[in-house]
């Protein structure tokens, strides 16, 4: 087995399951996928807990079920954060260069002064993450450490949450016995795990349908740029077609998964599907169009929901690597179809980037939260081993005030948990 301060989680509490992700980080910064456990989550709302006892007991049952396959014991954990609360924005920072050469306390003093908003008593920063540097008048640069000038600039792109939203979900985790080394937004856990790096310098569009939310993330030029948390997800669909064919939410999920496409005239108009009813009545015949008649509106409406974010970002020309469709809906049949009509942009299939050990149970698109937070793991242990000198710049979690034990620092967290 590998050292204890090798051994990283990702824990993903979602609206309709739990997933738990461990992973081992190698000598040469390689994360082997050692263990992974899924359940079914009946106390998170549009990514807010409603049921606090419902949702401890499906972080339980997931991270047992990692921890048998993976043979630990888990005791701390990084958890992914969504829901509508969720809000950013972007703003730029200015601080003058002590001593003429851009110093690391530089590059922390203008972040900081990039993030001195006003924000509402209720809620806080959860992320400040660079975008771009500039350098007297000379832009473009992504560490500009080393460099000579006098007058140093950042843009940041600053995602705010609910105090009360970060505190529920951190504090289920604690009561569910685990230590919170820190919180991350799912969306940037979700492109870490799914988009490359040449895609993000090109202009892309990440897209995470979730069940009770749809994340959406913008890069461009290598930097995030604009990001929302949409209230809706494949949950809607489910009620669409509980409702539409009268059934019971479980069955409406099981027919979806199972004869579920996001294009109706891509289905047999002959085939027919066997669908219970409400109230312990005998299952009916229904036609597998009008199931797929009742997911393809919904579908729609999802990504036209998306493309007014798009539109909103001021970067819908400037998309060239288009839209990337992760989370668990993203498995619906046709639905990137879907989306390229609606959006007229490319759209492939995001699942997880391979990794070493279990890769082949974690590739699909319903595990790229959890796999994302162990890889952020896996680069704040990479950040740590280097001397502090040669130690790049990473997105920031911040602590939002009242947030259970959030820790607001790396440095901070890392004596803590490694020494």
């Amino acid at each position: 087995m590998a050292r204890k301060d090798e051994v990283i989680v990702g824990l993903d509490v979602g609206t309709t399951k739990v997933a738990a992700a461990v992973g081992e980080v190698k000598e040469d910064g390689t994360v082997d996928i050692v263990g992974v456990g899924m359940s079914p989550s009946h106390g998170i709302k549009k990514g807010v807990v409603v049921n606090v006892a419902d949702t401890i007991d499906a972080i339980r049952r997931a991270v047992h079920e990692a921890e048998l396959m993976a043979g630990c014991t888990v005791n701390a954990v990084y958890v992914g954060v969504s829901g509508a609360h969720l809000r950013s924005f972007n703003n730029r920072g200015v601080a003058n260069v002590q001593g003429g050469e851009v110093t690391e306390e530089d590059v922390d003093r203008v972040i900081e002064n990039a993030r001195a908003v006003q924000i509402p008593a209720d809620r806080a920063i959860l992320h400040t993450v660079p975008q771009e540097f500039l350098v007297d008048d000379n832009d473009g640069f992504k560490d500009p450490i080393g460099i000579n000038g006098n007058r140093l600039q950042v843009g940041v792109h600053i995602i705010t949450a609910l105090n009360s939203g970060v505190q529920n979900v951190v504090q289920c985790a604690e009561r569910a016995g685990l230590h919170v080394l820190r919180t991350y937004s799912e969306l940037l856990a979700s492109s870490v795990a799914v988009l490359e790096q040449d895609e993000k310098e090109l202009g892309v569009v990440l897209v995470d349908i979730g069940g009770g939310t749809t994340d959406v993330a913008v890069y461009h030029d290598g930097a995030i740029v604009h990001s929302a948390v949409l209230p809706v997800g494949g949950d809607h669909i489910t009620h669409d077609i509980a409702v539409g064919l009268r059934t019971p939410r479980t069955e409406a999920e099981r027919v979806k998964l199972k004869y579920g496409c996001a294009i109706s005239t891509h289905v047999g108009e002959e085939e027919d599907i066997d669908v219970a009813c409400v109230g312990g009545r005998e299952p009916t015949s229904r036609k597998r169009t009008l199931l797929c008649d009742i997911i393809e509106p919904r579908v729609e409406e999802i990504f036209r929901l998306v493309e007014r974010e798009i539109v909103q970002s001021n970067f819908a020309d400037v998309l060239g690597s288009g839209v990337v469709v992760t989370g668990g809906s993203a498995l619906l049949p046709s639905i990137a179809e879907v989306g390229e009509e609606v959006l007229n942009l490319p759209v492939r299939l995001g699942r997880p980037r391979p990794t070493g050990g279990l890769y082949e149970l974690v590739k699909a698109p319903s595990y790229s939260t959890a796999v994302g937070l162990v890889q952020l793991g896996a680069q704040d242990i990479e950040a740590a081993r280097r001397p502090a000198t040669a130690r790049r710049k990473k997105p920031r979690a911040e602590n939002p005030e009242g947030a259970g034990r959030l820790l607001t620092t790396l440095g901070g967290w890392l004596k803590d948990a490694f020494k």
